[in-house]
């Protein structure tokens, strides 16, 4: 007969609600929050900025100003370098809240998708 004694604490249970919660669940959690954030703050930027563009054609159209396409074209570029930085920013610090990172990039993710 085999009776050993087997050592069952919370501590080194994967499966119970306190590992679970704090490893996976609050930062999937923070993570959606930020991406469901991060991509209506997105669209409202896309939404202003279209509205700036369209002020710069009305008023080149009637004379006021002169709008370069080279430098339009590179307004663009910009701040599609900075909208890239900003997400790779975002994930990177996502990743450093769990050891393994997964949860909250995962969350990000779902969060964004769901924006």
């Amino acid at each position: 007969m085999n009776n050993s004694v087997i050592d069952n604490s919370s501590g080194s249970d994967i499966f119970s609600s306190g590992f679970l919660l704090g490893n996976l669940g609050a930062p999937f959690i923070l993570g959606m929050a930020v991406g469901y954030f991060a991509k209506k703050m997105f669209r409202l930027a896309l939404f202003f900025g279209g509205a700036i563009v369209v002020l710069l054609f009305v008023a080149e159209y009637y004379g006021v100003i002169t709008v370069s396409d080279a430098a339009l074209q590179t307004a663009a570029s910009s701040a599609a370098t900075a909208a890239k930085e900003s997400g790779s920013f975002l994930i990177d610090r996502l990743s450093v809240i769990t050891s393994r990172g997964v949860s909250g990039g995962a969350g990000f993710f779902v969060g964004f998708k769901l924006g």
